[in-house]
């Protein structure tokens, strides 16, 4: 019954009957919403149905009943779909943004539907009090394993505060092969310096840093982005490209190398000389020490012979 539904819904969208009104309503998060449909308690053949349309999403029921007088209804938790005298009601109660989107009344007669009220429905969330987000570009070249630190700065009026809560700040990374930036840190509600101009501007302006040693692989733009109201504020972003090595730098770096190398050959030849000098120096002193043994021995002996 409901695929036979849905499908006759499908087809009836968008085309207009003489009966239909379209309307648009816009409440604050948090409003009660009451949403009505005509209905004619003499066609008792009709039925009147409450259908939610919200992007991305399959067609959302939401409540029926007869056009006739009928006291039952729908009823969850913050939705109810009932009669009233000449009318049948949609009520949402405390709305949330996800409540957003298009509302049909539709009136079901054997095959045959009408769309008899069509209401886009807008959830309206607090203000953010951030006027501006600020990042500064990166002054000086960057080159692998240099520490960077970049920076944001989060302009806000405290006087028109209305979220209950204090904003939070992220970085995200688009690198040159990514089609979405990726999230890399989190500030949350700390980590921050806050300072508050005097009167009579009363603005108030937060700096957030973010830190880290450079690779080639930290090529990209860095977007500092804060969350308040239920919204996301992009800053305008801060490139970071490293700087390759220059020619000169190539060969000042291959001389030093080279002399290093150089270096270390000679004093390994040296090392390798006092070694064997060494070696044949004691050497020599053995020799010598063994030499005079024999002789003393030999000439010792002869001495006793003679006697």
């Amino acid at each position: 019954m409901l695929v036979r539904f849905f499908v006759l819904l499908m087809l009836s969208v968008g085309r207009c009957t003489g009966d239909q009104t379209f309307e648009t309503k816009t409440v604050s998060v948090g409003e009660n919403v009451k949403l009505t449909c005509p209905r004619q308690s003499s066609d008792t053949a009709s039925k009147l149905y409450w259908i939610r349309l919200m992007s991305g999403n399959l067609p959302e029921f939401l409540g029926g009943t007869f056009s006739f007088n009928y006291t039952d209804g729908n009823e969850t938790t913050r939705i109810t779909a009932k009669q009233e005298p000449g009318t049948f009601i949609l009520k949402i109660s405390k709305t949330e943004l996800s409540d957003t989107g298009l509302y049909y009344c539709m009136k079901v007669k054997h095959l045959h539907m009408e769309i008899m009220k069509a209401i886009f429905l807008k959830i309206k969330g607090p203000e953010p009090d951030v006027t501006a987000v600020i990042q500064d570009p990166i002054s000086d070249p960057v080159r692998p394993e240099d520490s960077v630190t970049l920076q944001c700065s989060v302009l806000s009026d405290p006087d028109s505060k209305s979220c209950p809560t204090d904003h939070s700040v992220y970085w995200f990374r688009a690198g040159s092969d990514e089609s979405h930036p990726s999230l890399i840190y989190s500030h949350g509600n700390s980590n921050y310096q806050c300072e508050k101009s005097p009167e009579p501007l009363s603005s108030q302006s937060c700096v957030y840093h973010f830190s880290k040693t450079v690779s080639s692989s930290d090529v990209g733009t860095y977007y500092c982005a804060v969350a308040t109201c239920g919204q996301i504020l992009f800053g305008n972003g801060t490139k970071l490209d490293t700087e390759s090595l220059s020619m000169w730098d190539v060969q000042t770096t291959s001389t030093v190398l080279l002399l290093l190398c150089t270096i270390l050959a000679i004093s390994l030849i040296i090392i390798a000389f006092l070694i064997y000098a060494i070696k044949k120096k004691t050497c020599d002193s053995r020799n010598a020490a063994l030499t005079l043994q024999t002789y003393a021995a030999t000439f010792g002996g002869n001495q006793k012979s003679q006697q």
